[in-house]
C-alpha cells in the first residue's frame, strides 16, 4: 500500500480532511482540528440468557469434559514455533476439526505439519506462509482460511520476536521493529479475524468467536538480568490493547484475552550464552524452573472452551509463579 504525504491528510472519525499545509502551521492546524473532531462511543453487548447455565440441570455436553470440548476452526500465528506447536496439537485433542497455521519459512517446517496431520487424520490441517504485519497478506490469508475450513472461530497469535539490548544502545528502528511485529501484528490479525467471525454472523444467536494474545511476564515487570526495553514496550501494549478489543468487540459476542507465560524452555532460551541467565531465571522462580511449552496449553484451552464463556479481558500468568516477586 502506497502512502501519499502530499496533501497532509487527518482523520476525524469517519470524515477525511486533506489540504496542503506547510511545516510551521501543520502543528496549530492540528490542535485547532482537535476541537472540531466527533469521537465515536462504544456500544457495549446487551447480554443474552442464552449464555447462562443451570449447574443444577447440565447437559451431557456441560458435564466434565464436554466443558473443555473445542468445536469449529482455528488459525495459530507462529504456528510451527514450540509453543505454537504444542498448542495446536493440544487444540486438536480437544476437538478442533480445522487449523490453519500462520507462520513464516513454512516450507521448512512442514515436518511438524505433517506429523499432526498423521496425528489427527480427521482433522483438516493447513499452513500458510503469512507475514503478520503485512495487512493486506493477513486479510487474505484469512479470508482463504474460511473459504478451505467453512469458516474462522478462533485465533491465537504466538508470532513474536525477542530482542536484548542496553536501552541506551537500542536503534530506533529496533524498537519500532520489536513493536510492528509483536503488536502491530497482533493487532492486524485480530482486525482481519474478527471481521471473518462477525461477516459469519446470521443472527443474535449466532456464535462470536474467540481471540487468544500471547503477551509476556515482561508486559508486567521488568526482566532480569537481561535489558529488553523494546520487548517490554511491545508486550505491555497488547495487555491494554486485549482489554480495549474486549471491552469493543463483545457486542459481537468476540471474546478477547491474554496469556503471560515466564520464562519457557525452547530455543528462543537455549544456547550456552543463555547458560547463566538460565541458572537465575529459574533460581528466582519459586517453582525453581523454567516452564515446559506443554504447561501453556491448558490455560488457552480453557479460554477456547464452553468453560471460557464468560471470561474476556483477562489475562493469565503461565509462570511457575514468578511474578510474586
Amino acid at each position: 500500500m502506497k502512502h501519499h504525504h502530499n496533501p497532509s491528510s487527518f482523520i476525524t472519525s469517519s470524515r477525511i480532511i486533506s489540504r496542503t499545509m506547510s511545516p510551521s502551521d501543520s502543528h496549530g492546524d492540528e490542535r485547532a482540528n482537535l476541537a472540531k473532531r466527533i469521537v465515536p462511543s462504544m456500544i457495549l453487548s446487551r447480554g443474552s440468557d442464552k449464555a447462562r447455565i443451570d449447574p443444577r440441570h447440565l447437559a451431557p455436553r456441560d458435564t466434565a469434559a464436554g466443558r473443555f470440548a473445542l468445536v469449529g476452526n482455528i488459525i495459530i500465528t507462529g504456528g510451527t514455533g514450540a509453543i505454537g506447536t504444542a498448542t495446536a496439537r493440544a487444540v486438536l485433542q480437544h476437538g478442533i476439526t480445522g487449523l490453519m497455521i500462520f507462520d513464516l519459512g513454512v516450507a521448512k517446517t512442514m515436518d511438524k505439519v505433517d506429523a499432526l496431520r498423521r496425528e489427527f487424520p480427521d482433522a483438516k490441517i493447513e499452513a500458510r506462509d503469512v507475514n503478520v504485519t503485512d495487512e493486506d497478506a493477513v486479510g487474505a490469508a484469512v479470508e482463504e482460511t474460511a473459504a478451505v475450513l467453512g469458516s474462522v472461530d478462533a485465533l491465537v497469535c504466538f508470532a513474536g520476536i525477542v530482542h536484548s539490548q542496553d536501552a541506551i544502545e537500542t536503534p530506533a528502528a529496533t524498537f519500532r521493529r520489536l513493536l510492528e511485529v509483536n503488536t502491530t501484528g497482533s493487532f492486524i490479525c485480530a482486525q482481519a479475524a474478527a471481521k471473518q467471525m462477525i461477516k459469519q454472523q446470521t443472527d443474535a444467536a449466532s456464535p462470536g468467536g474467540r481471540i487468544i494474545f500471547t503477551a509476556s511476564i515482561s508486559a508486567h515487570a521488568v526482566n532480569f538480568p537481561q535489558p529488553q526495553v523494546a520487548y517490554n514496550a511491545s508486550k505491555g501494549a497488547l495487555l491494554m490493547m486485549k482489554s480495549s478489543l474486549a471491552a469493543e468487540w463483545a457486542r459481537y459476542g468476540i471474546t478477547v484475552n491474554s496469556i503471560s507465560p515466564g520464562y519457557m524452555d525452547t530455543i528462543l532460551n537455549e544456547g550456552e550464552g543463555l547458560k547463566e541467565h538460565r541458572l537465575q531465571w529459574s533460581a528466582r522462580n519459586p517453582l525453581g524452573r523454567m516452564g515446559d511449552p506443554e504447561e501453556v496449553t491448558g490455560v488457552v484451552v480453557m479460554l477456547l472452551s464452553r468453560a471460557g464463556s464468560y471470561v474476556t479481558g483477562a489475562d493469565y500468568a503461565v509462570d511457575g509463579g514468578g511474578l510474586v516477586f
